[in-house]
């Protein structure tokens, strides 16, 4: 699915494009800071914010990497985590020394399994 040149990618770079649906069918596209673990993504935001909201209520995504030049694009499927795996926590610290745990404001941390890469 992913070539090793893409996966490095996802390993190191910082941001990502995160697109979610709407209730009302619209999109919401914005970035965010992400880690990459086991074929996966994870982002850690605020409970209430738009993508969260709108990930509780479809969970079809789409995300992308920040270099238009050199374009990653994954569609997948996001699930919010009720509990936090240790190694999603250690990643978080080791790529943005941040500490999700003590983080009040950004609650909810947020599971993206790619199920096509579009480029």
């Amino acid at each position: 699915m992913l070539n090793s040149q893409d996966r490095q990618r996802l390993e190191t770079e910082r941001n990502l494009w995160l697109a979610t649906v709407r209730p009302n069918g619209s999109p919401h596209l914005v970035p965010i800071w992400f880690v990459w673990h086991s074929d996966r993504a994870y982002l850690c935001t605020a409970g209430d914010s738009v993508k969260a909201r709108n990930i509780a209520h479809n969970p079809k995504i789409a995300f992308a990497l920040e270099n238009g030049d050199d374009p990653v694009l994954v569609e997948g499927v996001a699930k919010i985590l009720d509990n936090v795996p240790a190694e999603i926590v250690a990643a978080f610290e080791k790529k943005f020394e941040w500490n999700i745990q003590t983080d009040g404001k950004h609650n909810t941390v947020i599971e993206l399994t790619p199920t096509r890469v579009v480029l």
